[in-house]
């Protein structure tokens, strides 16, 4: 009697197993084109950090401007910062807090909306404000001179505000609440 079952190796074999692993392909790009997915670059991303938040403000022109901030503490928080946000309210910001003056350098890599990054020193007064970076930018931002934090707000704040250079900033890091 005769052997019916399908030899390995045959070219019988090699063709079905080869369609089914086209038909996979196919169906798995078909998926991922059809169900929404966040950037490639956030799946491969470690886990999201959480951040406490707390009130922060900056006196300038005898005006006082108060913001919500999120506290950028711990070097996973400050290496994320406001990564993969598509936006910002108008009142909000990011305090990265180096906890003593040192050279600062940032960067826009995957944050994609423009910021104003707002140099303070140690004693709150800004001593630098680079105004309105370019999303997604890995160009280095530095501080220029060693400063204890950066203060993080939408593009085009720092302007809109009259906030420049020798404001101080008004938090209980530096010295006075606001």
């Amino acid at each position: 009697m005769r052997d019916r079952r399908p030899l390995r190796g045959s070219i019988w074999a090699s063709a079905v197993w080869t369609g089914a692993l086209w038909a996979g392909a196919i169906l798995a790009g078909a998926i991922g084109v059809l169900v929404p997915q966040r950037d490639l670059a956030a799946q491969q991303a470690a886990p999201l950090q959480t951040f406490a938040m707390e009130t922060l403000a900056i006196e300038s022109g005898g005006r006082k401007h108060v913001f919500k901030v999120e506290l950028a503490d711990s070097p996973a928080q400050q290496s994320q910062g406001l990564m993969w946000r598509r936006a910002m309210a108008k009142d909000a910001g990011m305090l990265f807090d180096y906890r003593r003056p040192t050279q600062i350098s940032m960067w826009m890599a995957n944050t994609y909306i423009p910021l104003d990054m707002i140099f303070i020193d140690a004693g709150g007064v800004i001593r630098r404000i680079a105004e309105r970076t370019v999303p997604l930018s890995t160009e280095t931002i530095g501080s220029g001179e060693p400063a204890r934090a950066v203060l993080e707000v939408n593009g085009g704040t720092a302007a809109a505000l009259g906030i420049k250079v020798g404001d101080r900033v008004l938090h209980a890091r530096f010295g006075r609440a606001p």
